[in-house]
């Protein structure tokens, strides 16, 4: 399988982490390419007309993008414990935590773009840092049932967000607001997958 990759893309560190997490990573043929929103890759948009990044191309030559879809289909590819929960309640608790990390993400990529512009909109900087910190109030409160629950996609997926504050708004400086969720992800950065998958420059 060949994976569309970038080491600074966050959503394709959930694809990467996901992949060392359940042995698959060494089954990964990883294209580095090259994506923005003001300039679509010509080599990137027969396989994923979103020209986005992560996309799986298949042994068949078939194609599957979204990180969360991807993950599922790794998740039917090993033997070990399946990081997407089976019984209904504790799957959509899973898919509940992983749309706020995704949506969290979301957020962060839009609300950098927006500081980056050369004439930055401050309604736009203000309603994201609302819903940043609507975000990290509702992870605070929930740190303890997320450390408590068998790590699984939800877990990917907000670490993968919260990391992402250190790595592109290392000025936002939440953790001393939110100390439980701040040590929450302290132990999730110290995973060997999370080591082997952390964003850089490069």
């Amino acid at each position: 399988m060949k994976l569309h990759w970038s080491p600074r893309s966050p959503f394709v560190r959930k694809v990467m982490l996901f992949a060392h997490e359940t042995g698959l990573v060494d089954r990964l043929e990883l294209r580095r390419t090259v994506v923005a929103m003001t300039k679509p890759n010509p080599e990137l948009l027969p396989d994923n007309p979103l020209n986005k990044i992560p996309t799986l191309i298949l042994d068949d030559g078939s194609s599957l993008y979204d990180s969360i879809v991807i993950c599922e289909y790794l998740d039917g590819l090993h033997g070990g414990a399946k990081l997407f929960p089976e019984e209904p309640k504790a799957y959509f608790t899973a898919m509940r935590r992983c749309a706020l990390g995704d949506g969290l993400l979301d957020l962060l990529i839009l609300w950098r773009n927006e500081r980056e512009r050369k004439h930055p909109d401050p309604d736009y900087l203000a309603a994201y840092a609302v819903k940043f910190d609507a975000s990290l109030a509702a992870l605070e409160s929930e740190a303890d049932a997320l450390a408590a629950t068998p790590f699984g996609i939800g877990h990917i997926a907000i670490g993968c967000a919260l990391s992402y504050t250190g790595f592109r708004f290392p000025d936002l400086e939440w953790r001393p607001r939110h100390p439980k969720i701040a040590a929450w992800l302290a132990d999730f950065s110290r995973r060997p997958a999370a080591v082997a998958t952390e964003a850089r420059d490069g």
